[in-house]
């Protein structure tokens, strides 16, 4: 999946922060839409700091499906 992708789906649910320290260390904050809770992640590739933004999104919204409602399979 793209970068674009990722940070689309992400950007239905949060509201994103991303900045950069002296060290090149990307910080992307996550700050849910509805709750207002908070997730931090850091890295110093953008492409691997999405794909654990991404992965922290899809394991949430997993969470958010009630069990009788989730496929089987």
């Amino acid at each position: 999946m793209r970068n674009t992708t990722k940070l689309k789906q992400i950007l239905l649910k949060y509201d994103v922060d991303l900045s950069m320290d002296e060290e090149n260390l990307m910080k992307l904050t996550l700050v849910d839409k509805i709750t207002g809770s908070l997730a931090f992640f850091e890295h110093s590739s953008y492409s691997q700091l999405l794909s654990k933004s991404y992965s922290y999104f899809v394991k949430e919204l997993k969470k958010e499906i009630p069990k009788s409602k989730k496929l089987k399979g």
